[in-house]
């Protein structure tokens, strides 16, 4: 009755949009019904059941649908794309498919703490043709996760039918492939839905083990409204209508002696008189008056004080001369290994995922000895899935967890990007979910490996609101950065470059510190050229002053890329008037063209002369050691230092 409601609203223009599940509702209600109250659901779009079957209050409802603001995602999200921690719904995103590994993620930390649920996430036929349907129930089948995958074939996608979706069977065979039990049912059942989920979740919380149900049923609308439904057969749709799950279980209760025809009628009229007067308050909202320091602010999830440990921040040198830390020389790939290790000791709710991480150590072996130190349960070894072992990251933070991904090669992010982008990114303005993960991205050129594991790829996230972007340059600030990172609510994206892994030492203290993200470090102080960069552009600069003794360099590192320490930027312009932006990553496109946007836009009276780039070329990263060198921006260094000298 409230579909019906909303499907009135729509043609009289008093909402926008509406994604119909008539016909398939039983699927929603019978399987919310199943779980408990504080078990995790991802919903879809068309599963308002799972929302009114948790009591979520209608008027509420109806404000997020019209865009209020005193809906669930402050009029920030459309229909079903919100969730409520309240209520232990996740919401979606439109790319459906991501939301199966999050309902991994929260199995997990279910697993961990050996707490009696399931977590249950939905999909539909169509979007079991996507990578992330695989990588999900792979990775909970090898996990041993009690998650319940639902899968909802109606039939068609938007229009496009099973047929022309895959060609097996049934879905559900697709079982057997992952090594997990699935059963088919009727989905138009709700008796029989509520029965099998019930049975299911005993079996998956038993047997820690996933399990696949796959619903038979039909949408009787379009996709949504404005797609309509003249793709379909006019003999199937009286076939499904003769099988609504509402009629049926209607005329099953009055056959049963359950209600009677009378029952049922006053049950709709009382239904009708709250659906009405919900409406009626889901009108009563105020016009949203857009305030940008709040969109601003909701981007990223605050920090809070943490109990039972405390970091020492360094923010300057005079932070260490003047403290009591023990300064050991150290790698920088040492620097992060300890990082890492302190931040497990202080978290226990950390847990690191990635490729070869556990026994073997990783690829550049810096979680060596961590799996013998924490054991398997929070060193673990993943599947080749980086969309789906994301999204468990993204599951895990939901449920109270801190983890750290990494990435075999930065350049493998890509197989993610998705789960980046628009999950971890866009969690917390959307509904006030933070994503507390740390993804380390080995990263750069200069040890001859080719055009896939050398790529500088961090301007792709710099362009992202809701990430954090670091690229530490020294010991010290990996690991202070890394354990600021850790500490953070926030998604961070920590690039390690592989060229300094094991060839830049220096001091770094003993004991746990941070060094705060979004601050940079002045390396040289100068007059005559500002370099602005980081990573292995730093110590380009400095090898190159040491060369140049004649020319009196301001040498800014970066540190943290997003957000930039515009600050530091302004202080360095302002000491030299002649700025050069220093940095591996090719040139168009680079961050170094945001920073001389800002540059000319805010300090140009400053300016003795224009704001040059020093970047790698527009080339993919060859694998030729004189050819990547050729590459490199620091082949050029010396002519934009000349050219920018004598302007």
């Amino acid at each position: 009755m409230t579909e019906e409601k909303m499907l009135v609203l729509l043609r009289q223009g008093k909402i926008s949009k509406w994604f119909s599940g008539i016909g398939q509702e039983a699927i929603a209600v019978g399987a919310t019904m199943a779980l408990e109250n504080d078990e995790w659901i991802m919903p879809l779009h068309r599963n308002l059941g799972v929302f009114t079957t948790r009591n979520m209050p209608l008027n509420k409802l109806f404000m997020q649908w019209q865009g209020a603001k005193s809906g669930y995602s402050k009029g920030r999200e459309r229909s079903f794309h919100f969730g409520s921690r309240e209520h232990h719904i996740c919401g979606m995103i439109s790319h459906l498919g991501p939301q199966m590994a999050v309902a991994d993620g929260v199995a997990l930390a279910y697993k961990l703490r050996k707490e009696n649920k399931v977590s249950l996430a939905f999909c539909g036929e169509g979007a079991t043709s996507e990578g992330d349907f695989h990588e999900a129930l792979n990775i909970a089948a090898v996990w041993d996760l009690p998650v319940i995958f639902l899968v909802e074939n109606n039939g068609y996608g938007l229009s496009t039918p099973v047929q022309e979706q895959f060609r097996c069977e049934n879905i559900v065979d697709k079982a057997k492939g992952y090594g997990m039990e699935g059963v088919q049912i009727d989905g138009n059942n709700i008796l029989t839905v509520y029965d099998t989920i019930k049975g299911v979740r005993e079996y998956c919380i038993e047997r820690q083990k996933p399990y696949l149900v796959e619903c038979m049923t039909f949408r009787m609308r379009g996709h949504e409204e404005a797609s309509g439904t003249k793709y379909v057969p006019e003999a199937l749709l009286a076939v499904w209508d003769k099988k609504d799950p509402v009629k049926t279980f209607e005329q099953w209760l009055i056959q049963e002696n359950i209600l009677t025809t009378a029952d049922i009628e006053s049950i709709k009229t009382e239904v009708k008189t709250y659906i009405d007067t919900e409406v009626e308050k889901g009108f009563t909202n105020t016009a949203i008056i857009p305030s940008t320091e709040e969109e601003v602010s909701d981007v990223y999830a605050e920090r809070i004080a943490f109990g039972g440990f405390a970091t020492a921040i360094i923010d300057n040198d005079a932070a260490i001369e003047h403290s009591r830390f023990t300064i050991r020389e150290k790698r920088f790939v040492d620097a992060i290994s300890e990082g890492i290790y302190q931040s497990m000791i202080t978290h226990d709710n950390l847990v690191l995922m990635g490729q070869d991480i556990a026994e073997y150590g990783g690829a550049f072996k810096i979680t060596e000895g961590l799996l013998n130190k924490f054991g398997k349960d929070r060193v673990r070894n993943t599947p080749l899935c980086e969309s789906a072992v994301i999204g468990a990251a993204l599951g895990l933070s939901i449920e109270g967890y801190k983890s750290i991904v990494e990435m075999q090669f930065a350049d493998f992010i890509t197989s993610g990007f998705n789960q980046v982008i628009n999950n971890l990114a866009k969690i917390h303005y959307r509904w006030g979910q933070n994503a507390d993960v740390v993804i380390r991205m080995p990263t750069g050129a200069g040890v001859g490996a080719g055009p896939f594991h050398s790529q500088s790829n961090e301007a792709w996230f710099v362009h992202t609101p809701g990430l954090k972007v670091v690229y530490p340059s020294t010991a010290m600030d990996a690991k202070g950065l890394l354990i600021a990172a850790v500490n953070d609510l926030n998604p961070v994206l920590f690039f390690e470059h592989k060229a300094l892994y094991r060839s830049i030492n220096g001091p770094v203290p003993e004991e746990n510190y941070e060094i705060p993200i979004g601050k940079a470090r002045r390396v040289e102080e100068g007059e005559d050229i500002s370099i602005i960069t980081y990573g292995a552009g730093v110590h380009w600069a400095l090898e190159y002053a040491t060369r140049h003794m004649d020319i009196s360099f301001d040498i800014l590192d970066l540190r943290t890329l997003l957000p930039l320490d515009y600050d530091a930027i302004s202080d360095s312009v302002s000491r030299t008037g002649r700025v050069l932006i220093l940095h591996e990553d090719t040139l168009i496109g680079g961050i170094g063209a945001e920073i001389s946007a800002w540059i000319q836009e805010h300090c140009f009276a400053r300016l003795d002369a224009p704001v040059l780039r020093c970047a790698s070329l527009d080339t993919p990263v060859p694998f030729n050691t004189e050819l990547e060198k050729h590459f490199l921006a620091k082949s050029r260094l010396h002519e934009y230092v000349q050219k920018l000298l004598h302007y």
